[in-house]
C-alpha cells in the first residue's frame, strides 16, 4: 500500500503543479480579451487569431485544472444528502463512483480522443475563419488532459481504499485533506494506523485515568 500511496502522492503533486499553472491562463485570457476589444474599438482592427486564442486559453484552463479540482475535492456535491452520511459512508460512495463512473467515462473519452486528434493532425487542420489558429494543437490537449484525469482517478481510488482500510485518516474540512493525509503518511510510513472512525466514550466504557494515591479520585 505504501508503494501505491507513493504513486498517488506523485500524481497529486503533478496535477497540482499543472493545475496551478493553468489557473494563470485565466489572467492571460482576460488581458487578450480586453486588449482585443480596445484595439477593435479604437483602431477598428481585429484578428481571428486573437479570438481563437481566447477560447484556446479557456479550454486549457478547463481541461488542465480538472484533475487538480478532483484532487482537492472541489467538485460539486449534493450537500443535503452528503451531510446526512458518515465519513465512512461517503468514502464508500466516492470509491464506487470513481470505479463505476469516473474511470469508464475517462477511458472512453481518452480512447475516442486519440483518433480525433490524429485525424486533425494528419490533415493539418486549420481554422475555418481566415487568419485563425490551426485546430490540431488544441485537439491534442484532449487526450493529454484526460490522461491526467485518468491518473488522478487512480490516485483517488488508492486514497479511498487506504482510508477505508485505516491506512490513512479520514479527511477533515480542508479541501486538500486527502492529499495532506497521503503526504503525512509518506513522512511517517511506520506510524500505527489511525482509527477510521471516532466515537465519544459512553458511560459503559471504562476510562483509563491515573489514580490518586490516597483514594479513587484522580
Amino acid at each position: 500500500m505504501q508503494t501505491l500511496l507513493g504513486l498517488s502522492r506523485w500524481i497529486d503533486d503533478l496535477n497540482g503543479r499543472i493545475g496551478r499553472a493553468a489557473a494563470w491562463l485565466v489572467l492571460v485570457a482576460a488581458v487578450i480579451s480586453s486588449g482585443n476589444a480596445i484595439v477593435r474599438k479604437t483602431f477598428d482592427m481585429s484578428s481571428n487569431a486573437w479570438l481563437d486564442a481566447q477560447w484556446w486559453l479557456y479550454a486549457m484552463v478547463f481541461l488542465l485544472a480538472a484533475p487538480w479540482a478532483l484532487r482537492d475535492n472541489d467538485h460539486i456535491r449534493i450537500d443535503v444528502v452528503s451531510g446526512l452520511l458518515s465519513p465512512r459512508q461517503r468514502g464508500w460512495i466516492d470509491l464506487f463512483g470513481h470505479i463505476a463512473f469516473l474511470l469508464p467515462v475517462t477511458l472512453v473519452i481518452l480512447v475516442t480522443a486519440w483518433p480525433y486528434f490524429l485525424t486533425s493532425f494528419l490533415q493539418n487542420e486549420q481554422a475555418k475563419d481566415a487568419g485563425g489558429l490551426p485546430q490540431w494543437p488544441i485537439k491534442a490537449l484532449i487526450p493529454l488532459a484526460f490522461t491526467l484525469l485518468l491518473a488522478q482517478a487512480v490516485s483517488e481510488i488508492v486514497k479511498r481504499i487506504a482510508i477505508l482500510r485505516g491506512d490513512l485518516p479520514e479527511p477533515g474540512a480542508h479541501a486538500s485533506a486527502y492529499h495532506e493525509a497521503v503526504t503525512e503518511a509518506a513522512l511517517m510510513p511506520d506510524a500505527p494506523r489511525p482509527p477510521t472512525r471516532m466515537y465519544p466514550k459512553t458511560q459503559n466504557q471504562a476510562i483509563d485515568a491515573p489514580r490518586h494515591p490516597d483514594g479513587d479520585r484522580p
